[in-house]
């Protein structure tokens, strides 16, 4: 038969918000700049496909966007984050 497993199948722990602050926050720089890298690149294929723009001029059109979207994040992180 099936051994004691050491705890109570129906307790409730104790939660570590610091530490699930600390994965949202993660999880959600994860999403916000993954975004960002994802469009880049879709910026980077638009203009070098597309466009007809050639490699470096799509290189730097995705490098400007990419800095300028992250530039926007990070300011907007500094409103939102507080409550």
């Amino acid at each position: 038969m099936a051994e004691d497993a050491g705890f109570e199948p129906g307790a409730r722990g104790v939660m570590d918000y610091p530490e699930h602050e600390r994965t949202y926050g993660r999880f959600l720089g994860l999403v916000k700049y993954g975004t960002i890298v994802v469009v880049a690149i879709l910026v980077f294929m638009l203009m070098y496909f597309i466009a007809a723009a050639g490699v470096i001029t799509s290189f730097l059109s995705a490098l400007v966007f990419g800095g300028v979207a992250s530039f926007l994040m990070a300011t907007g992180d500094q409103k939102s984050m507080k409550h």
